[in-house]
């Protein structure tokens, strides 16, 4: 049984699976696209109402994942946007459905805080991310940022257009 906690970007263990995620993000990263480039996130994006991070839990208490949301500016149609942010579970965790409870979670915090459409990316080499993305109704869309280790942008609305 997994348990999803609130967590500040800044505490020691989502400091450490932060680490754990773009450790394993370098090692796996294709090499014709260079060197992965690491961003840690800024607590105050991180922070409700801007967004939150949450650390998953396994039923030992230890923790086993991450992820977070963050208000981005307005799509071009002027909805209320969020980004899903470093949705990553160690190893022996996957497998079970956590990413996509994780995913839903977080889903579900960014419809609280107003979202309208959420919109994440990701890399081509991460297929079960993609897949994952794909199958929670998210689509291609064009790309909304210039984050170098991207190759995929995705979105998908929340809520019908004010």
């Amino acid at each position: 049984m997994l348990r999803f906690r609130d967590a500040a970007v800044t505490a020691p263990d989502a400091q450490g699976l932060l680490g754990d995620y773009f450790a394993e993000r370098a090692a796996g990263f294709p090499p014709e696209q260079g060197a992965y480039r690491p961003t840690w996130p800024d607590a105050a994006q991180f922070t409700p109402p801007a967004g939150l991070f949450v650390v998953i839990e396994d039923e030992s208490g230890t923790a086993v994942g991450c992820g977070g949301i963050r208000r981005i500016d307005p799509s071009t149609d002027g909805l209320v946007r969020y980004e899903v942010k470093h949705l990553w579970l160690a190893p022996p965790a996957r497998g079970r459905g956590g990413g996509r409870r994780l995913l839903e979670e977080l889903e579900a915090r960014a419809i609280g805080f107003g979202a309208q459409e959420l919109v994440l990316d990701t890399n081509a080499s991460l297929s079960a991310a993609g897949g994952l993305y794909a199958s929670s109704g998210y689509e291609p869309i064009e790309p909304y940022n210039d984050n170098p280790n991207a190759t995929n942008w995705y979105g998908k609305l929340v809520r019908p257009r004010p």
